[in-house]
């Protein structure tokens, strides 16, 4: 379990993280959503101890990760698959990783099998796809066999056959009662597999809830309707209080009635009705829906420079204002001894 308290994190005037509270369950996927930006980084990184919060607590299992005895066997972690040194195969890299934390050798071999890499396993990672480094992340993540999993865009650069192995091996572990914890842009996947939502836009916490539950709070459902005589059924249902947009397939979309009452209205009148499909919104619309106001920079379709609306300058450093880089000059917070420590969670 993963269990958040007030977290937030400040650079200078700028809150990344802003007060966040909230819990991962054993036995559930959970998604973690939000706009570029929004935090989920910095979150990921503070229950990892990679980040400091300024405020807050963040603890996994009743403690903070960096108290924990053996790392790897509490949390397994794919936060950076590129975070691999590339002059080492897929096997010798998990085999470091391995010893340093007391796992056993056949596990290696295990994981390697799991994950599809066997075959690689000598392989040069440096050579690797991105799809290939992203299974060599996730077989890292399961090195130590944990019960808290987090993956960062797990499915990032799979192919489909991939993406549905993921997909089905997230369930499967979280069906066994591990904690379970990703974060995707890929709004159908999480769709498909997560049970439970934790959205965040501009570092606070938009929503906690089941997946269904965010889109029924978040979108309305509309009533695709096909009739032979469209302007007697689109007169009655919008003075019944409907919202009617004429399609330019000949389909009527309407908002604000639900099927049974259209089909109700219609036979009433007598106006045949050949088609009466009701429409709920998927969970991409409905996030979009939801954060259209928490995403600080937007492209600038068809503008000439092609940079930020409202030509805003670009962040320094490359990075998304809401996260904004640490200070350049000086040693990186806990990254030379990340280094290490990123791989002994298998980021």
């Amino acid at each position: 379990m993963i269990e958040a308290k007030g977290l937030t994190k400040r650079y200078g005037d700028k809150k990344a993280v802003d007060d966040l509270t909230f819990t991962v369950r054993p036995g559930l996927v959970t998604g973690f959503l939000g706009p570029n930006g929004a935090g989920k980084s910095t979150t990921m990184r503070m229950i990892l101890g990679l980040d400091a919060p300024t405020s807050g607590s963040v603890t996994v299992n009743g403690r903070p990760y960096v108290k924990a005895v053996a790392p790897m066997r509490e949390v397994g972690a794919l936060i950076d698959a590129k975070a691999i040194h590339g002059g080492r195969s897929a096997y010798n890299h998990l085999l470091a990783l391995a010893q340093t934390n007391n796992l056993p050798r056949r596990r290696v071999g295990e994981v390697l099998e799991l994950t599809g890499l066997a075959q690689v396993a000598k392989k040069r990672s440096g050579g690797f796809s991105l799809g290939m480094g992203q299974r060599l992340g996730i077989a890292a993540a399961l090195l130590g066999d944990p019960q808290v999993l987090m993956f960062d865009e797990p499915v990032n650069g799979l192919d489909p056959d991939g993406i549905r192995w993921i997909r089905e091996f997230m369930r499967t572990l979280a069906g066994e009662g591990r904690t379970v914890f990703v974060s995707s842009h890929l709004m159908s996947e999480m769709e498909h597999t997560a049970d439970h939502l934790i959205v965040i836009g501009r570092g606070r916490l938009q929503a906690d809830c089941t997946v269904k539950e965010f889109i029924d709070r978040n979108s309305e459902q509309s009533v695709s309707v096909r009739t032979p005589d469209p302007q007697s059924l689109h007169r009655l249902l919008t003075t019944s209080g409907a919202r009617v947009e004429a399609q330019p397939d000949g389909a009527m979309t309407v908002r604000g009635l639900p099927p049974a009452r259209i089909g109700d209205l219609a036979f009433d009148a007598g106006i045949r009705v050949h088609e009466l499909a009701p429409h709920q919104a998927s969970l991409e619309e409905a996030f979009m829906e939801m954060t259209r106001d928490q995403v600080e920079y937007r492209a600038n379709a068809g503008g000439p420079s092609g940079g930020p609306s409202g030509g805003q300058p670009p962040h320094p450093g490359g990075g998304h204002p809401s996260e904004p880089a640490p200070p350049t000059g000086g040693r990186r917070r806990g990254r030379s001894r990340d280094t290490d420590h990123d791989e002994l969670i298998g980021a």
